[in-house]
């Protein structure tokens, strides 16, 4: 076994996905205003190209996913578990019958002073099933994740200058 493996969880440090990690000049806030509002994932996000939930704790999240490859879509159902605002957001899948591979995503952001921040995104896939994803689906998601990475940085920095120059004028 791995270390840090957890046999309650099913968690292994050797089955996570794990983005790049980008510096955004931008505050931590409008990292979180854009990963929460939803609706305009399509404008911007080119992994997770629709998503749609209340992100209340429990609830489910909807997303339709980029699989890189193959340009096919994907829809994927997980529930909320996580909302510490401008820090952590996050989601998991439970294993079913019908869908027996678990995970959990977390998307972080930390504050490196009032006009800068970091942000990165891992998916923990758990369980006994977790190889299998670690094997024939890490690829497409790692990219997804990178390319969602390099998406929230330029949206955020965008965003940044476009309201420090509204308030220049003002």
């Amino acid at each position: 076994m791995a270390e840090g493996f957890d046999p309650k969880t099913g968690y292994n440090p050797d089955h996570v996905a794990r983005s790049i990690k980008v510096e955004i000049e931008a505050p931590a806030a409008i990292v979180w205003e854009i990963l929460v509002d939803l609706p305009r994932y399509p404008e911007w996000n080119p992994f997770c190209v629709k998503c749609e939930s209340t992100l209340e704790m429990g609830a489910p999240v909807v997303m339709t996913l980029a699989n890189f490859w193959d340009d096919k879509l994907a829809t994927v159902v997980e529930y909320v578990c996580a909302v510490e605002p401008e820090r952590l957001l996050a989601w998991h899948m439970d294993w079913s019958e019908e869908w027996p591979y678990a995970g959990r995503r977390d998307q972080y952001i930390e504050s490196l002073g009032p006009e800068r921040c970091t942000y990165h995104t891992t998916d923990a896939y758990l369980g006994e099933n977790a190889i299998h994803i670690m094997r024939f689906g890490n690829g497409w998601i790692e990219a997804g994740f990178n390319a969602t990475c390099r998406a929230l940085k330029t949206r955020a920095e965008e965003m940044w200058a476009e309201r420090k120059a509204k308030q220049a004028a003002e």
